[in-house]
């Protein structure tokens, strides 16, 4: 959608889903943060009937930049943003960070949404579930932690890993990286940190692979969505 105020906020329907089903339009949206938009923003977002927005962001990230909608619910799920800490803390100590040591600390992230944080994604199923309105789930850039969310429902409804893996990717085409304090970090390791990567999505579903045997598994086991409700979803 072409928002002002939000540059990455996009519409997951119409995807080819389970049993020659397609995933609906204007029910589900993923987007980078809320706090910029416009009046005209707003009006095009209560012409689709928004009534849920679903913050992964951090404590510190939300108190930074808040915001607070007219007409619509805001939860918190929160996920700290711990590689940009890391980061921080290695810049500090006066570490030279390559393009390939902030690969692998993204990495290190996308393995951690599996292996810590498997609860705000049950968190987001749950209320998935529990009612048809159209809804937005977001972090900061929209990339990360809303794109591994937008992943697994994907997935839960049987989107194929390319195309998922395409959906991931496109935050690459609409999203504008923000300016940075010069010197905080090389612009090859910038590129890295506010741009996405198959190896980013590949290490998150490696590890629902080896820890839980698959994303079935993981959905039923860790997310509490089984067959049931993958149906319903």
């Amino acid at each position: 959608l072409n928002l002002i105020g939000a540059t990455n906020f996009r519409d997951l329907g119409g995807y080819a889903a389970q049993g020659g089903r397609a995933v609906r339009w204007r029910k589900l949206f993923r987007s980078d943060h809320l706090a910029a938009l416009t009046p005209e923003d707003l009006a095009t977002l209560a012409k689709l009937g928004l009534s849920r927005a679903y913050d992964f962001r951090g404590v510190a990230e939300r108190a930074a930049v808040p915001y607070a909608l007219p007409g619509v619910a805001s939860y918190s799920l929160s996920i700290e943003p711990t590689v940009v800490q890391r980061m921080k803390d290695l810049l500090e100590a006066g570490h030279k960070l390559t393009a390939q040591e902030t690969v692998g600390l993204m990495q290190q992230t996308y393995r951690a949404f599996v292996h810590d944080n498997s609860h705000r994604f049950a968190e987001l199923f749950a209320q998935l579930l529990d009612n048809d309105t159209p809804l937005v789930f977001h972090c900061t850039a929209g990339k990360d932690r809303t794109g591994f969310a937008a992943a697994l429902i994907l997935l839960a409804l049987g989107v194929s890993r390319p195309v998922v893996m395409q959906d991931y990717l496109l935050t690459n085409d609409f999203f504008r990286m923000p300016h940075s304090a010069p010197g905080l970090a090389p612009q090859e390791v910038l590129d890295v940190l506010w741009r996405v990567q198959e190896d980013f999505l590949d290490a998150a579903l490696h590890a629902v692979d080896a820890d839980h045997g698959g994303v079935d598994r993981h959905l039923q086991n860790e997310l509490g969505v089984g067959p049931a409700e993958r149906q319903r979803l």
